[in-house]
Order: structure tokens, then C-alpha cells, then sequence
């Protein structure tokens, strides 16, 4: 495509997406508005995404990794992982209650987040460099949405939907990565009090810091590299559940600890009001 034409198919993804969020509906797959299988125009609408925020005063906190699982690679005929933003308004507090309506088909991952306490600018950054960078780490709850009808999605979708981001919750103990090794730790997650989902962080591409690594090093080189303070989501240990109204999530990941979550109920919101 040519600039003028490019400038016009990312306009015209993120007016179907708005749309979407402002009827909550959710709207066709926005691939057929972009050249087939192209993921640079992909994360173009991304970045127009984000760059719209900022101007309107959201504050970025960090990043999400997606894509993380070799099954889900296979099925959306990719061979690497995505990625997408996090603004501080996406960030839900343990304890309070997320509301049905900022959400379209949520669904909620088990995860290791990271967050750093030195900038990563490197374009290959090494373990050593990743481990020197993160404060600390911290269980956290992603619950991924899809602005696309039924989750019906390719990388090119999800990448422009920023990495079907939604909100996230972060656990409230820190934990030093000298005290845990993230490639063993376990991983269960429970809806409503039963097992909904368990895994390890080997099932994270080896380990979570490997999908940072991955983060770090890809973003270095688009020049927009990780910095201090930055919260690092690094991709599903375990597969996800289809979040509704009034359902409770709790992941325990072992050796970070506990966190949890809970949909608002309808009725719940209504004697709020």
C-alpha cells in the first residue's frame, strides 16, 4: 500500500474497533481492511492506538506479552509471540469488583508479571541484563478481550486489537527473582472454586524470561525499549477461562503466591446504583 492508503486502512481499523467499545458490540474481523497476513500494518494500527491515548492523557505502565504457546502459534500460523500495551487504567485493584460493562468476551490468563527497575536497551539483551533490570515479580491475572465477533482471530487481528488486551490485576507481594525460578513454578487457576486451568512456566516459551528477552530485545529495536518501572506481563502459563458476570478467579502460582479477581453480577451493580 501506499502511505496515503495505509494511513487510510489504519484509520479505517480503528474506526470498526472504536465502534465496537462504543456500542458494545463486537464487530467482524478487521483483517480484510489490511494487505493479507500483514503484521507490520498490523502493529501500525497499534501504535496509532496508543499514540491516540497518550494525547488523550492514559498513561502507559508497561507491556503484555501474547502468544506465548506453541499450540496457539500453530493454530494462528505464526512462529513468534505479539505483544500489546498496558495503560494504568487497565490495571483493577484486588478486591474491587470489574464491571460487565468494560468488557465484550473477556476471558482471564494465569501470568508471571515483571516489573522493572532499570531501563533494557539493548537489542540483544542476555538473562544476566534481564535479571540486573527486574525489581521483582508478581502472580497476575490477565483478562485478555476480543473486539472481533466469537474471538474469531489472526495475529493481524489481534495485533491491531492491541494484543486483545483488556485489564490486568497484579498480586501485592513482590518477590525478588533470586527467590524463585521461573521456569519451574507451578500454576492453578480456579473459577468459582474449581480448576479451570493449571500450568508451569516452561509452558511460557521455556520460561518468562524468555518471552521477555523476547519483549526487551523486539522493542529495543523499534526504539521504544522497556524502561524502569515499566510492568511486564510475560504471557498464559495455562490455558484461559471464559469470564461472566459474578464469577470469581484465584491463581496461585508457587513460590510469587496468590492473586484474585471477581466479575461484577448484575444485580451486584444495580444496588451500587
Amino acid at each position: 500500500m501506499s502511505a496515503p492508503e495505509s494511513a487510510d486502512a489504519v484509520a479505517d481499523v480503528l474506526a470498526v474497533l472504536d465502534e465496537a467499545v462504543r456500542t458494545g458490540e463486537p464487530c467482524c474481523p478487521v483483517r480484510s481492511l489490511l494487505p493479507a497476513g500483514d503484521i507490520g500494518a498490523a502493529y501500525a494500527v497499534q501504535r496509532a492506538y496508543v499514540e491516540r491515548g497518550v494525547a488523550a492523557g492514559r498513561r502507559p505502565v508497561g507491556r503484555k506479552i501474547g502468544l506465548t504457546s506453541p499450540a496457539v502459534q500453530r493454530q494462528l500460523g505464526v512462529d513468534q509471540p505479539d505483544f500489546g500495551a498496558l495503560f494504568a487504567d487497565m490495571a483493577v485493584p484486588e478486591g474491587r469488583p470489574i464491571e460487565a460493562d468494560r468488557l465484550l468476551q473477556p476471558k482471564v490468563e494465569a501470568e508471571v508479571a515483571l516489573v522493572l527497575g532499570a531501563d533494557l536497551q539493548h537489542r540483544d539483551p542476555t538473562v544476566a541484563d534481564l535479571l540486573r533490570a527486574t525489581a521483582f515479580a508478581l502472580p497476575a491475572l490477565e483478562i485478555v478481550d476480543s473486539r472481533i465477533t466469537g474471538w474469531d482471530i489472526t495475529i493481524v487481528d489481534t495485533v491491531a486489537d492491541n494484543a486483545s488486551s483488556g485489564l490486568f490485576v497484579l498480586g501485592g507481594t513482590p518477590v525478588p527473582l533470586d527467590r524463585v525460578d521461573l521456569r519451574a513454578v507451578r500454576m492453578t487457576l480456579t473459577k468459582n472454586g474449581e480448576t479451570v486451568s493449571r500450568g508451569t512456566g516452561a509452558d511460557c516459551l521455556g520460561s518468562p524470561l524468555t518471552a521477555a528477552l523476547w519483549l526487551a530485545s523486539t522493542l529495543a529495536g523499534l526504539g521504544d525499549p522497556l524502561r524502569a518501572g515499566d510492568v511486564v506481563l510475560t504471557g498464559a502459563l495455562g490455558p484461559m477461562a471464559v469470564a461472566t458476570e459474578g464469577d470469581e478467579f484465584s491463581a496461585h502460582i508457587e513460590g510469587l503466591g496468590t492473586v484474585s479477581t471477581v466479575f461484577a453480577s448484575a444485580t451486584a451493580e444495580g444496588a451500587e446504583a
